[in-house]
C-alpha cells in the first residue's frame, strides 16, 4: 500500500475515525488471509512449504481474530482493546519471523510470503498505535 494511499486513508479531522479505519483495514486483510488459508490450505501449504493442518488452524484463528478486530472497528473502541490488538499484531509479526528461522523449512515462495505478511501485520500495529496516540491527545 502506498504512502499516499495510507495518508488519504488516515486523513480526517477526527482521530477516532482514523483509528477505526486502520482497525477495519486490518480486519479485512486478516479475515481475507484467514479465509484463503482455510479454503486453500492444501495448495497454499505446498506452495509455501508449510503444513496444511497448520495453515488450516491458522486460518480459523485469523478469521476469528479478524472478526473481533472488525467488531472493534465498528464502534468507538476502548483504548485497552486497541492496545491488545497492537500487541497481538506485534507478537504475530515476531513469531512469524521466529517460525521462519526456527521451525519452518519453507519454499522460496514461503520465504518471501512469511516475512511479507509479518511486515504487513507490524505495519498495521504501527498505524494503529500512532492513531491511538492521536486519539489520546
Amino acid at each position: 500500500m502506498s504512502a499516499t494511499l495510507l495518508a488519504g486513508f488516515a486523513r480526517t479531522s477526527v482521530p477516532q475515525l482514523a483509528l477505526r479505519r486502520f482497525l477495519a483495514l486490518d480486519a479485512v486483510v486478516t479475515t481475507g488471509n484467514g479465509l484463503a488459508y482455510v479454503a486453500f490450505s492444501a495448495p497454499l501449504g505446498r506452495l509455501l512449504g508449510v503444513g496444511q493442518e497448520l495453515l488450516l488452524a491458522l486460518g480459523v484463528v485469523l478469521v476469528l481474530y479478524g472478526a473481533a478486530v472488525g467488531r472493534l472497528a465498528s464502534r468507538r473502541p476502548p483504548a485497552l482493546a486497541v492496545k491488545a490488538v497492537v500487541e497481538t499484531n506485534y507478537a504475530w509479526a515476531a513469531l512469524s519471523l521466529v517460525a521462519l528461522v526456527v521451525w519452518f523449512s519453507p519454499t522460496v515462495a514461503g520465504t518471501v510470503w512469511i516475512p511479507a505478511q509479518a511486515l504487513t501485520v507490524a505495519g498495521f500495529a504501527v498505524l494503529q498505535q500512532l492513531a491511538l496516540r492521536s486519539v489520546a491527545e
